[in-house]
């Protein structure tokens, strides 16, 4: 499904991103992508996202090399990969459903089918009886799953999570991961970037391991070494 052949980034400063890693995902896989600071996820998963260029390999999705699609495919594309990140990045003067429902909008879909899948994406990630909130209103935890909710409602075929724990506390943690869990279950491809060891242990599952732009490890059972 996802696949890097040989992808390096480097910069104008001469500072190296990523160095010559080649990486296939399966559809429905759960990875996790663990490294320090620095190590290149986050570079990584903007390849992915089609937010950076590499300087030298392919990034492949489908057997199509996302780097040179058009501006009308690439936002296709776009939609298929579903994004989490650390700061939530909610609208703060829309409720948990508008929030949710503003990325359907902006991929065109109806206004009944916004009203039936909204409410049923929120329950999802048990937010039922929170939609009309402002996120004001809820808690870390509770705006990561509006998040989560408003990342998945259009059906992306990939879920990223860049770090989507770092501002919670360790129960919000497992709520969280619980929630990617139940979705990669669903039939979701899952790409989680994280530093957390805990949040690695609740998973399993494959774990690569980044340091300097490189893949050092990649373990099938889920264990987080360095």
């Amino acid at each position: 499904m996802i696949y890097f052949d040989n992808v390096s980034k480097q910069y104008a400063d001469s500072s190296i991103a990523l160095d010559g890693v080649t990486l296939a995902v399966d559809p429905q896989e759960f990875v996790s992508i663990v490294g320090h600071s620095g190590a290149g996820k986050t570079t990584l998963i903007k390849m992915l996202l089609a937010e950076e260029r590499p300087t030298d390999g392919k990034v492949y999705f489908q057997s199509v090399d996302i780097h040179d699609l058009r501006r009308n495919e690439m936002n296709l594309y776009r939609r298929r990969v579903g994004v989490v990140f650390q700061d939530f990045r909610l609208l703060p003067y829309k409720t948990a459903f508008e929030n949710i429902a503003f990325a359907m909008e902006a991929a065109g879909r109806p206004d009944a089918e916004i009203q039936s899948d909204v409410p049923h994406v929120l329950e999802l990630v048990d937010l039922g009886e929170k939609m009309w909130n402002f996120p004001h209103q809820l808690s870390g935890g509770e705006k990561q799953r509006v998040a989560i909710a408003r990342a998945i409602v259009n059906q992306p075929d990939v879920l990223v999570a860049d770090e989507p724990t770092g501002n919670l506390d360790p129960v919000n943690t497992y709520d969280i991961v619980q929630i990617l869990k139940k979705i990669n279950d669903l039939g979701t491809t899952v790409l989680l970037t994280t530093h957390n060891r805990g949040v690695i242990d609740s998973v399993g599952g494959r774990v690569i391991s980044m340091e300097a732009g490189r893949i050092i490890r990649d373990d099938r059972n889920g264990r987080y070494v360095f």
